[in-house]
């Protein structure tokens, strides 16, 4: 993989990674979205509304022209698999920030995550 590869997967991943977490601040301040009609359109426009969530899915856009960019120069079976660096910054982010308790097992699991990515980086 060449530098340049790795620099737009990193960036996708981080940007995808942001993303999610923004999203995740923008449901904590509405709460819970039923699936009830009323309830869901009344939620859905207030979470609309929300800066996290108008920042989230402009990371979402941006990190997709960053990726395209990525797959345009790497495999798929390589690249894909690299989302899952998503998976460990957002539960770092979800303790610091959020306050989201992260057993031990959800951290040993992580630790397979980086084990599984780092051993991919290197084929």
């Amino acid at each position: 993989m060449t530098p340049v590869a790795l620099a737009l997967i990193l960036t996708g991943v981080g940007l995808n990674a942001c993303a999610q977490f923004l999203l995740k601040m923008a449901t904590n301040k509405v709460g819970v979205i039923e699936a009830s009609s009323a309830l869901s359109l009344s939620a859905m426009s207030a979470l609309f509304l929300q800066w996290p969530m108008i920042l989230g899915l402009f990371c979402y856009g941006f990190s997709l022209l960053v990726w395209l960019m990525a797959l345009s120069r790497t495999e798929v079976s390589l690249a894909y698999p690299m989302l899952s660096i998503g998976y460990v910054v957002n539960a770092f982010a979800a303790q610091y920030f959020l306050g989201e308790t992260v057993s031990l097992q959800r951290w040993l699991a992580i630790g397979v995550i980086v084990v599984g990515v780092a051993l991919l980086a290197r084929s």
